[in-house]
């Protein structure tokens, strides 16, 4: 049995600010702690898909510039997809068809919700839709895993990452590691509660895969952005298939779900031109 694991920072054990989770930088004191609790959640992970069958499992560093994880404290036998680059799947690079389930570590709440740190996909974005439907990470992972006939089976956040889920995701089994109270605040549980939690909601969620059904989004998709500011979108307006409909918001389709992902990667990046404008 082969297992995906995408993991996030913002969701993990003890993690409740971007001083602990964006680093390392000399202002981001407790980088080393969300780092080491990232790994604990991985591997409670990775030992729950092992105790339902997986013989093999990938894991893939999604949160920043992907360098997060500690290779050297992972449970042995593991694959890990580490850095950053221009590949299609951005926080599900290394998904194709052959795998039995996937599973979400520390993902957050998409933005709009009460969540600790919920935000949109990357930085700049307010807000991200699919097919007019408002989505976060957990969705648009959910569905990249579901183009190649992968069921997400597990996902492990905050308490209102855990509900977004449950919404997302008909079957899903999901462990809420701490109660959001804000953006910047949380009620947490000590890692000794964490680890076997997570361990069994995903020995779980890999044991019972066959009976969730992949997050399938048959073609055309349409994809839609609104910026935090509108300097962001600007640049995109010499994007080819990209449509601008207002100084902070962008659209574009694709025929299939890959498709339209690859052009949303292409956008994120190129809106990162647009962030030195005015300096």
């Amino acid at each position: 049995m082969r297992v995906f694991i995408s993991g996030d920072i913002e969701g993990v054990t003890g993690v409740v600010s971007w001083a602990q989770a964006e680093g390392p930088h000399a202002d981001h004191y407790d980088f080393s702690f969300a780092r080491s609790m990232y790994t604990h959640d991985v591997n409670a992970a990775i030992r729950g898909a092992r105790r339902a069958g997986a013989t093999q499992i990938v894991v893939k560093d999604s949160h920043g510039g992907c360098r997060n994880l500690l290779v050297n404290e992972l449970e042995a036998g593991v694959e890990l997809i580490s850095g950053y680059g221009a590949t299609p799947h951005g926080m599900m690079e290394g998904i194709q068809a052959g795998f039995d389930a996937a599973v979400l570590v520390g993902y957050h709440a998409r933005a709009g919700h009460t969540g600790l740190m919920a935000h949109a996909l990357v930085g700049g974005l307010h807000r991200f839709w699919i097919d007019g439907v408002e989505a976060g990470e957990i969705a648009f992972s959910a569905a990249l895993a579901g183009a190649y006939g992968v069921p997400l089976v597990a996902v492990t956040s905050d308490d209102q990452g855990c509900a977004e889920a449950q919404e997302t995701i008909p079957g899903v089994r999901t462990c809420a590691v701490k109660s959001s109270m804000g953006t910047f605040m949380a009620r947490l549980q000590h890692p000794s509660a964490t680890g076997p939690a997570i361990e069994a909601c995903v020995e779980h969620g890999v044991r019972h895969a066959q009976k969730i059904s992949p997050i399938v989004f048959d073609g055309p998709v349409r994809m839609r952005i609104a910026f935090q500011i509108p300097q962001l979108a600007e640049p995109l307006a010499l994007h080819s298939g990209v449509t601008v409909v207002d100084p902070y918001t962008v659209e574009w389709s694709g025929a299939t779900f890959v498709e339209a992902s690859r052009t949303a990667y292409a956008v994120f990046e190129a809106s990162r031109a647009g962030r030195s404008w005015g300096d």
